[in-house]
């Protein structure tokens, strides 16, 4: 089922305005878009889960294939050096409709595909502290890892930039990835305490799509997933991608309720474990989340269990943390971070923050 030009028209509008701010290329391309029949048009044919961010992440596919068209110039992640101007719009639209028939096939067999590294800077003081409570040694889990870059955030280094010019550093002094992420106090919070050294013994991710990104064309397609005036983020997924290849952590292809006994029996059944979700739950049927967090509940009554969640409220921390609705995603479009441990009694979960889209800049809130 396809949905239509007109909604296909609506969808890119919609988009457009969620890029203006972050991306000037995207936004202009997607508000040109909505405008515009034949481009609107690829969009609507393909299936009707094909999103703006597909499409755009199709075209920046077919422009990494073709370095040399001028089109190339103005995508910063590839390069180029030209700002919006007015033959932005008219060398996408002849480049894309000239590749019609690859980005129709493309829409119709690819999945937009998002390892962002950054998001390693929000989770990380969340799974310290679960890590500390855990008395240090923590199994990790990621559930919708993607190509599990995440999975390796214990070997990143962190910098996190305060209000007032004080800093905060974690992680190993030496490393291939450097995170930057900017912090700031709610009212009434205190800046976490973050330790030099995170110790994750054992780790797998489950993922319904996994990349292996040791497969240029599978990193490739990663890297066309990030929006393509944004060069420094897909600096800090190669690097990050091209350090994992030294020891790939284990994935497991399957969903989070189909594939989670799988996925855990790669960990030791001893040592405490930390399960991990980051922009994963809102992607979840509502009938698959709820057994997902079922199985959380029974699993931590047998063992050590911690759920970091970088969630919408909606999709994460309401269902531990219910009644605060001052943290939904409506509220400013960010997403919180909480902490959830299984207890005898139930949950003991706790608002830490509130994040951003891709990892920059954090809310601590008061605990």
């Amino acid at each position: 089922m396809t949905i239509g030009l007109a909604e296909a028209k609506r969808r890119l509008d919609e988009f457009a305005g969620s890029a203006a701010g972050e991306s000037p290329l995207y936004e202009h391309l997607a508000s040109k878009a909505a405008e515009d029949d034949e481009v609107a048009g690829l969009l609507a044919a393909a299936p009707e889960e094909a999103s703006p961010a597909l499409l755009f992440a199709v075209a920046h596919r077919l422009v990494q294939a073709d370095p040399i068209h001028p089109l190339y110039r103005y995508y910063p992640a590839l390069g180029g050096a030209n700002g919006v101007d007015d033959e932005t719009w008219p060398l996408f639209r002849e480049f894309l409709l000239a590749h019609a028939g690859e980005a129709a096939g493309m829409l119709a067999s690819r999945s937009l595909a998002n390892n962002e590294v950054r998001r390693a800077a929000s989770v990380f003081p969340a799974v310290a502290m679960a890590a500390k409570q855990a008395g240090g040694k923590i199994a990790l889990l990621e559930v919708g890892t993607a190509g599990g870059l995440l999975l390796g955030m214990d070997k990143f280094a962190y910098r996190y930039q305060c209000d007032g010019g004080e800093q905060l550093v974690a992680g190993p002094a030496k490393a291939a990835v450097g995170l930057h992420c900017a912090l700031d106090l709610a009212p009434g919070a205190v800046l976490p305490k973050l330790p030099k050294k995170l110790t994750v013994v054992a780790r797998a991710g489950l993922d319904p799509q996994p990349l292996d990104l040791s497969d240029e064309d599978e990193l490739a397609w990663l890297e066309a997933c990030v929006w393509g005036d944004q060069p420094d983020r897909v600096r800090l997924l190669r690097a990050a991608a091209l350090a994992q290849r030294k020891s790939p952590p284990r994935i497991v292809a399957g969903d989070a309720v189909g594939a989670f006994d799988e996925a855990l029996a790669l960990l030791p059944a001893d040592v405490p474990l930390v399960v991990l979700t980051c922009r994963t739950m809102g992607h979840m049927h509502d009938a698959d989340r709820g057994e997902f967090l079922s199985r959380l509940a029974a699993l931590g009554e047998s063992r050590p269990l911690w759920w970091v969640m970088d969630e919408t409220y909606e999709h994460g921390l309401s269902a531990v943390l219910p009644g605060r609705d001052e943290l939904a995603f409506a509220v400013d479009g960010q997403t919180a971070l909480g902490l959830a441990r299984r207890t005898a009694g139930g949950w003991d979960a706790v608002a830490l923050a509130r994040t951003t889209r891709y990892g920059a800049r954090m809310t601590w809130l008061a605990v």
